[in-house]
């Protein structure tokens, strides 16, 4: 199968083997002349960064980096990446990375040339309108990892350093201009990395799936997603040069992020707190807290994925899929329950006050309460 594609759905990506080549054309179709590359420490020394610096420099675009990215990105990481990006006269950003080098990436970009605090801009209602939309830069976006898709987001989540809550900052032009998916950039990440981020874009599959709000397209690429990710994710685990498999599973991030368009649930309102005060791994957390939210949503979802199991090659309709879920987790190497992850009994009412604000909540298809998202985290313990 020849894995090659140009698409424009939800925006211009450049999907192949190889297309890191590029780099200098995506910058120069986004208006870039002069971009900081912002990742994360863990990335900054790899070859694979080095690679793209290297790209830059040829294609005559400099070679600024910007590094000082948390795991869970926070408003001191924003601002010395804004600091940055004005002392250097940038003109664009490349964000490099997972979901932490994206989002800070984005909001950089998003920020640079604001007024207001970041804080003004969270996902509630109409507050993106409040930012100068002409002030925000443009973004060439390159995942290197496949789990949150945030190259196809329009949002950054942003952890608050002094209450440990994370926050979701939303504007339409935080949406890359282009995104170049290249699964060769992945072929580097360990098993644990590999596991965690690909059951993230299973989660947002999965999540976007079961949320009763009403959005056919969203529905169909949610479930083709899930069944990239129960295909291949073993493959790319057991083999981190599968390139075909690795290649699928870039796919499958970038439809779970435009799946969930259609909504979260409760999985990511438990888990973004867990992450915010524990800095446990996102898609990690995802993962462990899957099977208590299946349980819990059955009344609503039961029958939908009774039809959706056929599809994804699993006998035993929703029973067969929660007993899929387990097991999957298990093959991955993911622990069992939130206390192999730190957790605590006595940390759940702080866990618990953070998540029922959480805007996951909104697309849960069960209403969501202090008291259920309690039994919740119990469950899940």
């Amino acid at each position: 199968m020849n894995l090659v594609g140009n698409w424009s759905y939800p925006t211009a990506v450049k999907f192949g083997a190889g297309r890191i080549a590029e780099l200098g054309e995506a910058c120069a179709a986004a208006g870039i002349k002069r971009p900081l590359l912002v990742t994360d420490r863990g990335l900054a020394g790899l070859p694979v960064t080095q690679g793209v610096l290297e790209r830059m420099e040829a294609a005559g675009l400099g070679r600024a980096m910007f590094s000082e990215v948390d795991p869970n990105p926070n408003e001191v990481n924003l601002a010395a990446g804004v600091a940055a990006f004005n002392e250097g006269g940038h003109d664009g950003v490349i964000a490099l990375g997972g979901g932490s080098g994206l989002d800070l990436g984005k909001l950089v970009a998003f920020m640079a040339g604001q007024t207001r605090p970041v804080w003004d801009f969270e996902d509630i209602g109409d507050w993106w309108t409040r930012a100068d939309a002409d002030a925000i830069v443009p973004i060439v976006a390159v995942p290197t990892t496949a789990g949150t898709g945030s190259e196809v987001g329009r949002a950054g989540v942003l952890t608050n350093s002094e209450t440990h809550v994370k926050k979701i900052i939303f504007h339409p032009k935080v949406l890359p201009a282009v995104v170049i998916c290249d699964p060769e950039l992945t072929v580097g990440m360990p098993k644990a990395i590999t596991a965690g981020t690909g059951l993230d874009a299973f989660a947002h599959c999965v999540e976007a799936f079961s949320s009763p709000h009403y959005h056919p397209m969203s529905q169909g690429i949610a479930l083709e997603g899930m069944r990239l990710v129960i295909e291949n994710l073993p493959k790319a685990y057991e083999n981190g040069e599968d390139l075909e498999a690795r290649a699928h599973m870039m796919s499958a991030a970038a439809m779970g992020a435009v799946g969930f368009q259609k909504g979260l649930g409760a999985i990511h309102a438990l888990s973004h707190p867990v992450g915010a005060h524990f800095g446990t791994h996102h898609g990690t957390t995802n993962a462990v807290c899957m099977p208590a939210v299946l349980e819990f949503n059955a009344p609503m979802i039961a029958e939908r994925f009774d039809r959706a199991a056929p599809y994804l090659g699993i006998n035993g309709g929703f029973a067969g899929f929660k007993a899929f879920v387990a097991e999957f987790n298990d093959r991955l190497g993911i622990p069992q329950g939130l206390k192999a992850l730190g957790v605590t009994e006595e940390s759940i009412p702080a866990l618990v006050k953070d998540a029922v604000t959480d805007p996951s909540c909104g697309g849960n298809p069960v209403e969501l309460n202090e008291e259920n998202l309690a039994d919740l985290y119990r469950a899940a313990m």
